[in-house]
């Protein structure tokens, strides 16, 4: 029980710094891909920036492992953490060490309300929206026959490929980027799946609510006529066996009425 305990005081005191780390890194990533024109500095500070991210999330992925509980447990549990720490090399995976930075800070969204979910999710989408736009622009505009060539083309491209559109206006023509392309169609279709569900979610125990409220209100309503009924036979008994009987209010007289 100590361990998990540290465990979670961990991950929550790592939620801020890598979220911070995780702008760094998009910033890192997206600038030699807008600006492949840039000085060499730009881009060697850009990949170190890269290396120092990748290395704090392999050092936050085996403190996390080390305060887990259960070691084989938590392996299983977070594959995607793994890849982003055993695949940093691999270009386009890369891409990885960003998405598991979102889990990571998002890691209790799921136990936090619909509408603070639905906001983690949408922004999800938008990050992976612009990080698979940079990606295939990455891969696409130096390939013969690619049609997407510049940034708005990828953003155009890969909006139209997360909403399962496909106009065919721009499409990749390399392995690696039809790769991300289908990589882009699951998880669009699974994170808009996912805001969807928690909509209704939010609107079926919104509507569960006032319902239960309206139960509740019926059920008082039910225990005092309940006690209404009881007080009646109880001044029903007591008149017929012989109580005074409550004195009746004796009605107002009328200002212009003449006393007696």
């Amino acid at each position: 029980m100590k361990q998990q305990t540290a465990q979670v005081r961990w991950e929550q005191r790592m939620q801020s710094p890598l979220l911070a780390l995780a702008l760094v890194f998009a910033v890192a990533y997206a600038v030699p891909i807008v600006a492949p024109g840039a000085p060499g500095a730009v881009h060697t500070a850009c990949q170190g920036a890269e290396w120092v991210v990748w290395g704090t999330f392999a050092a936050d992925y085996l403190v996390r492992l080390a305060l887990a509980p259960g070691k084989w447990l938590f392996v299983r549990s977070h594959p995607l953490d793994l890849l982003a720490v055993l695949l940093p090399l691999v270009q386009p995976l890369r891409l990885l060490r960003l998405v598991s930075t979102l889990m990571l800070v998002g890691r209790r969204a799921r136990m936090a309300p619909q509408i603070t979910l639905t906001t983690y999710v949408g922004g999800s989408v938008v990050g992976l929206m612009m990080f698979g736009s940079l990606a295939v622009l990455h891969v696409e505009r130096d390939a013969p026959d690619g049609n997407i060539k510049t940034l708005g083309d990828a953003v155009w491209w890969s909006f139209t490929t997360m909403t399962t559109v496909g106009y065919g206006d721009h499409a990749p023509t390399t392995g690696l980027g039809r790769l991300l392309a289908v990589g882009l169609m699951i998880s669009g279709i699974a994170l808009l799946g996912v805001v969807t569900a928690n909509i209704a979610a939010w609107f079926i125990s919104r509507f569960e609510r006032d319902d239960a409220e309206e139960r509740r209100q019926t059920a008082l309503l039910e225990a005092l006529t309940v006690e209404v009924r009881t007080l009646r036979a109880e001044v029903a008994r007591l008149s017929g066996t012989g109580a005074p009987a409550p004195v009746p209010e004796v009605p107002a007289q009328d200002a212009g009425s003449p006393s007696p």
